[in-house]
């Protein structure tokens, strides 16, 4: 190539990364320029090289450090993801006995790992394989409790987790196993398992209206000393995906066997007619009953006052604002709500019609355990007393 002046420009030779990387291991050893003149090069070139293969090592350098440094991210936030697991997994035994949590790892040891388990748990690896190895030889003792506790748990369980150790004495003794409420209490706590809890009441009806109010023949008395003596009756509210649905109930104080109830999307004088009919029609019409409410407007309506009143019935209502006057109604709500609902979720109303149905017939009336009946429920009470 020749430029303006006349004079012949010399192209500049390209040089192979091999041969780069052995010139400057040369430099290294004898000079930049010694180097360059034993291989016929410019210093510069020389200098030029260095400096990019030292950015190039440097950013190699960081990638290399970057990339430990995600590895090491990476490996945390899979202990954390593992650890959040066995967190939702292990909820509710967090605050138990290690054998409790101990259980926990022995059924859980295939799908986490015993050292994070133990982390979250905050037992000793050493306290763990120490408990397997009791559990591979159990003394009589031990032989004996686990005994116990398959026969508290099967009995939790056939009460779909709604009784407590007071109700699962007397269910474990009708099946042979004769123990004192502690040792049942110790036996659920020792396997994490915890009735359902309560929830706080909420009035439903309203009170505020201008409609006549019956006086208070109960005044808190809800004993009886045979059946269609006294009935209780109270409506609430249930929440599903279509809306709500109202519930009103008809409960005989002498058993506390709900011996009517109606189900509706509206809370209606008609809902409580309903299920008043119901008990009636239950019982074979019976009349000088005593039957009891709050002030609710449907209460006071001149539909459900007619039918008091055609079928000789006496009507009573609670004080203003006094939800005690009405306890044993509002009890059956709260062990309906507590033991078949709250948790639950119902897309329908037709849902809730047959969960509340299934709780009202099957278990409740036929099953469940009522302190006021000895605990035996309602129907073995009447069934045992009323010739």
């Amino acid at each position: 190539m020749t430029s303006k002046t006349g004079t012949k420009k010399k192209s500049r030779r390209q040089h192979s990364p091999e041969f780069r990387a052995e010139a400057l291991a040369l430099a290294e050893k004898v000079g930049i320029s010694k180097a360059a003149q034993e291989l016929g090069l410019h210093s510069s070139q020389l200098y030029g090289w260095r400096s990019r293969a030292r950015t190039k090592r440097d950013q190699s350098d960081l990638e290399q450090s970057q990339a430990a440094e995600i590895a090491r991210l990476k490996r945390r936030l899979a202990e954390q993801e593992e650890e959040l697991a066995i967190v939702k997994k292990a909820a509710n035994i967090l605050r138990q006995e290690p054998e409790v949590k101990y259980v926990f790892m022995g059924e859980h040891q295939g799908i986490f790992g015993i050292s994070a388990m133990c982390r979250v748990l905050q037992v000793s690896r050493s306290g763990f394989y120490a408990w397997r190895h009791r559990e591979n030889h159990p003394s009589p003792r031990r032989r004996r409790r686990e005994q116990l506790d398959k026969a508290v748990n099967e009995a939790f369980d056939a009460r779909k987790g709604r009784s407590g150790s007071p109700r699962l004495v007397h269910d474990l003794a009708d099946a042979g196993h004769y123990h004192d409420r502690k040792t049942i209490a110790d036996s659920m706590r020792r396997q994490g398992l915890r009735a359902k809890a309560a929830k706080k009441f909420k009035a439903t009806t309203n009170s505020r209206h201008n409609l006549p109010v019956a006086p208070n023949l109960l005044q808190q008395d809800f004993t009886a000393t045979a059946p269609n003596q006294k009935y209780v009756g109270d409506i609430t509210y249930l929440w599903t995906g279509e809306g709500w649905l109202y519930l009103a109930v008809v409960i005989d104080l002498y058993s506390r066997l709900v011996v009517g109830w109606a189900m509706s999307e509206r809370m209606t004088a008609q809902l409580v007619c309903d299920a008043l009919q119901m008990a009636l029609w239950r019982r074979r019409m019976p009349t000088g009953v005593i039957v009891h409410s709050d002030r609710g407007s449907q209460y006071c309506s001149g539909s459900y006052q007619q039918l008091i009143k055609e079928r000789g019935l006496l009507c009573s209502m609670s004080a203003k604002g006094n939800c005690y006057d009405n306890a044993c109604a509002e009890s059956f709500f709260h062990s309906l709500k507590v033991e078949a609902i709250h948790g639950e979720r119902f897309a329908t109303r037709e849902e809730m019609r047959q969960t509340v149905f299934e709780y009202i017939e099957v278990d409740y009336n036929r099953t469940r355990r009522h302190s006021a009946n000895g605990f035996i429920s309602p129907e073995a009470f009447e069934a045992k007393n009323v010739a």
